[in-house]
Parts: structure tokens; C-alpha cells; sequence
């Protein structure tokens, strides 16, 4: 049972305030903060804080002993690496729209790219390891999301409430085919138009967004002003109509959306908590300046349409959990109203990272105490067994994160 240090990603549609304040640091930060990265990735691994003060890299001590960290069966089942990778994510701006691969399409694409002599850190990579992505994210706050292929009947409706005579060939593609081979096939149209038309599409969409928010019609006024908001940063770019067929989101604090691999999506604003199989494997379909492979990107794509994959999480003793098809992560949450001297169990089951993000608590194991601040968090190796949590504050706010195995 160790605090860990871990690094923050400065991507520039983050923060200048979320994870500075959690962390307890100056705000506003000098530079937006978007990512506080806590696990095991190489491309930026937490460190463990011993008693002494020194500081280990948590990817070297796993490696190092991966029977110790992991536990024996966790250590077979998972290649000796940690399966998941927990984030405190902080959207300012929006991110880019994306979809993440399955297990065999990374092993494909990875291979590939090896075999092509294309580096990691090329701009023009795509795959970064043979790994999945799928993910979790739970709000911290008011969080807005695109995510997934909603009904085509609605984004019909959506197009003709815009009424923009530019797109109308485009509605009726759709309206002869409302199905998953029609989003494929407008999507695929939109995503592969050339600029020029491009510059007329998006400011043309402007014109029918800026009536559709200002209307009466209050159905889509929420879409209309997202899509306005997009095109503004990102003018004369194929994501924005792209966007236009994906389901808009609002998650409170505490509910969680779930993406599978395949599933087209792009987080708006709001802070979460983010957990994932340890990848970075991102294939992107615009609203970014980064590198867009359009023809890998429609080998992963999820054209089936479906309700928004929201999850509010099932009791689990004094726990929330958030139960997902995969075994690569499992998150939980608990909150505290009081301080609570009794102790809360931490459920035990391989290696565990600990976050707090609000309040304060003590972590016991074997007599041991470690003060968990606000922004502080514990890895918790897969010896360290019967580990109890000790409120310290009302409204005491702590995340779990292991995997997924029972």
C-alpha cells in the first residue's frame, strides 16, 4: 500500500482549473490540464511514494515483479502487465470525434504498422499496442457527450428542422435507407467530401443551426447549439456533419456512459472519471487537427443504432459498482454524507488504485495508516488484503479502480 504520484496530460482542449484544483495547486494552472494519468502505461507511468520519500515508477514495479503487484492468477491472465488505466479527465473545449478498435482489429492494425517500419510516436500512427480500448466515463460534474449512432428517423427529423436546401440530397440518402447501411453510406459521403464543398456545407449548416437555436422548436435547439459551437472551432471540418448523427448526451454527477469498441463518440464539456484497458489505440474521425485515417476508421466503426449506453451503477455493500461486458477494469464509487470511524471494506481481488476527489479518508491495512487527501490516491497490490477506508469528512467522495475478474 503505496500513494502514488502521477503525471497530468496537457492537451489543449483541457482545464485550467479542475485537476489543478484537486490537486491543490495554483489556479488558474499555467497551461490547460486535460488528463491526470494514474497506472501503468509506458507512455506515462504513475510513481509509487515509499515512506522514505523516494519514488518508483509503478510500470517498473510491475514489471519487476508482476506475481507481487498483480497477484498469480492476474499476472497469467493479463501478460504480467496491469489491465487498466484510471483518469481524471477535464474537457474545457470539445475532444476529438473518435472510435476505438476491437482486440483483433489493434492486433491487425499494430502488426501492420510494425511491419510497415512506422514509428510509435509517428503523427500518421494509428495503433500505439495490440491492445482494445473500451472505456468508461462516470461525471464528476455536468458532463456532455456525442456518443453512438442515434435512430435514423431522429437525425432525419434533426436534418429537416435544420432545413439547409445544400443538404437536402443528403437527408433523402439517408430517408431511403434508415437503417445501419444508410448511416454507413451518408457518413461515408460526408466524411470523404473535399474541402471546397466542405466550405460551403459547414457555413450553410451555420445559417440553419443559428435559426433551429433561436426557434421555437425546443426539440433540437440543444442540437443546433452544439453543432454551432463545434463548427466554430472547427470550420470546415467533415466531423461537424458527422456529428449531426450521433445521440447528445448530459450525464449528472455519478451516472457513467460505457464505449465499446466501434462506437463513434466525442466528449463536449465536463469533468469524469475515466477508466479503460491500458491502450492508447484512437482512431479519429475529425474535429482535430490530428492525423485522420478515414479508410482504418470505417474497418472499426459501429454503424448500429442504438439508446445511449448509460449506466448509474448497481449497490455493491457499501459501494457503487459499474459492471461492464469487459474484465479489464471494474470501477466503483462510494460517498460518505458523515465521517465514518467504522470503516468502509475495500473490496479485495488484485492490484486496486484508490482516488479520493473530494473530502478526505484514511486507508488501513495491516495497522498501517496512509492519509488520503483530496486528489491523493493508493495503489493497493494484490497482497494488500481486508484494506479499510476511514471517513474523515462529510462528503467524502472515493473511486476504485481494479479489474474486472471475480
Amino acid at each position: 500500500m503505496e500513494l502514488l504520484d502521477n503525471p497530468v496530460r496537457p492537451y489543449a482542449w483541457g482545464s485550467r482549473t479542475v485537476i489543478a484544483e484537486l490537486l491543490g495547486q495554483h489556479v488558474p494552472s499555467p497551461h490547460p490540464q486535460a488528463e491526470l494519468w494514474l497506472g501503468a502505461h509506458p507512455a506515462d507511468p504513475s510513481r509509487l511514494v515509499h515512506a522514505d520519500g523516494q519514488r518508483t515508477s509503478l510500470l517498473e514495479a510491475v514489471q519487476s515483479d508482476p506475481e507481487g503487484q498483480l497477484g498469480a492468477d492476474r499476472a497469467l491472465r493479463w501478460h504480467k502487465t496491469l489491465p487498466f488505466l484510471l483518469k481524471v479527465l477535464a474537457a474545457n473545449e470539445p475532444l476529438s470525434l473518435q472510435a476505438h478498435p476491437s482486440i483483433a482489429q489493434a492486433r491487425t492494425g499494430f502488426a501492420q504498422e510494425e511491419a510497415a517500419g512506422i514509428p510509435l510516436d509517428a503523427p500518421d500512427r494509428n495503433y500505439r499496442d495490440d491492445n482494445h480500448k473500451p472505456e468508461l466515463i462516470c461525471a464528476l460534474t455536468e458532463f456532455d457527450a456525442l456518443v453512438g449512432f442515434r435512430d435514423p428517423a431522429a437525425s432525419i427529423a434533426l436534418l429537416r428542422a435544420l432545413d439547409v436546401p445544400e443538404l437536402a440530397g443528403h437527408v433523402e440518402l439517408l430517408a431511403a435507407q434508415p437503417d445501419a447501411s444508410g448511416l454507413r453510406a451518408l457518413f461515408t459521403t460526408w466524411i470523404t467530401l473535399p474541402q471546397s464543398m466542405l466550405d460551403k456545407l459547414v457555413p450553410a449548416l451555420q445559417a440553419g443551426c443559428v435559426r433551429l437555436a433561436g426557434g421555437d422548436d425546443g426539440a433540437f435547439r440543444t442540437d443546433a447549439r452544439t453543432m454551432l459551437e463545434l463548427s466554430e472551432l472547427y470550420p470546415g471540418d467533415a466531423g461537424v456533419l458527422a456529428a449531426l448523427l450521433l445521440n447528445r448526451v448530459t450525464l449528472q454527477p455519478g451516472e457513467a456512459l460505457f464505449l465499446p469498441a466501434g462506437n463513434l463518440h466525442a466528449y463536449l464539456s465536463g469533468a469524469g472519471i475515466e477508466l479503460m484497458a491500458n491502450s492508447d489505440n484512437v482512431l479519429r474521425g475529425g474535429l482535430t487537427p490530428k492525423h485522420v485515417d478515414v479508410p482504418e476508421l470505417m474497418r472499426v466503426l459501429d454503424f448500429a443504432a442504438a439508446p445511449p449506453p448509460v449506466i448509474t451503477g448497481s449497490p455493491d455493500g457499501d459501494w457503487i459498482r459499474y459492471d461492464t461486458p469487459v474484465e479489464e477494469f471494474l470501477l466503483r464509487r462510494h460517498e460518505s454524507p458523515r465521517p465514518n470511524a467504522a470503516g468502509v471494506a475495500v473490496p479485495d481481488g488484485g492490484a486496486r488504485i484508490l482516488l479520493c476527489t473530494a473530502g478526505a479518508a484514511c486507508v488501513r491495512s495491516d495497522g498501517r495508516d496512509l492519509e488520503l487527501a483530496r486528489g491523493a490516491s493508493v495503489w493497493l497490490a494484490a497482497g494488500d488484503t481486508g484494506v479499510t477506508v476511514h471517513v474523515r469528512e462529510p462528503g467524502t467522495q472515493l473511486f476504485l479502480a481494479g479489474d474486472g475478474l471475480a
